[in-house]
């Protein structure tokens, strides 16, 4: 059976299901509200028979345009067919939240504490859903893009240079704008120096040198 049959499969018994397959690897997008129904049936289907659980994350999907998202993956293995699935859902907003799935593989559990953590998503129903990587006290999400990298701030940033520059060649230069780090609001008005005031030599780090 081709990744394209398997696909079909999910789709017919999953309301709103998406198959994409690219690079020999068969990922279905299913809507949030039924991650749980998919992934227990990818499991129990005789024709799929997904049980073996792999790993689950995500990234931030979020745009300027359509505003904060969150697309969590699963990716799973079938031991008696052989063969590769990955599920996907996207979940919008600034407070994503989705059920958990370790109840349907058990092995979902840290899986999600790291997603928990990284990216903010809440899993509904997880069995302990604390930090698992990250130190006590530590605030915010450091995989998601509005997450403050403040070491950009207090070192040089690498990519403001053009190639072949070096940090003295980057000192002389006045009559190009400077690009921010990405990640970080601009120096000038946060951090410990700042004034309040954009500075008025900086770009936005997706605008290229003048």
């Amino acid at each position: 059976m081709s990744l394209e049959e398997f696909g079909r499969i999910v789709a017919s018994a999953v309301e709103g299901a998406v198959v994409e397959v690219s690079f020999d690897q068969l990922t279905v997008d299913v809507p949030a509200e039924r991650w749980v129904d998919a992934a227990t049936f990818c499991r129990d289907d005789e024709r799929l028979a997904a049980d073996f659980f792999d790993w689950l994350s995500a990234y931030d999907d979020s745009t300027a345009d359509a505003g904060a998202a969150v697309a969590v993956v699963v990716h799973v293995w079938s031991v008696r067919h052989r063969h590769h699935l990955r599920l996907r859902t996207l979940i919008t907003g600034e407070s994503p939240r989705l059920p958990s799935l370790t109840d349907v593989w058990a092995g979902a559990d840290w899986h999600e504490r790291e997603t928990f953590e990284m990216f903010g998503v809440v899993f509904d129903g997880h069995p302990n859903l604390v930090p698992l990587l990250l130190p006590d006290g530590f605030e915010g999400h450091p995989l998601r893009k509005d997450f403050v990298l403040a070491s950009r701030v207090a070192k040089p940033w690498p990519g403001a240079k053009e190639p072949g520059e070096s940090d003295r060649d980057t000192e002389r230069v006045s009559a190009r704008r400077r690009m921010l780090p990405p990640g970080v609001p601009d120096p000038a008005t946060w951090g410990p120096d700042a004034t309040g005031e954009p500075a008025t030599d900086a770009a936005p780090a997706a605008e290229s040198a003048e």
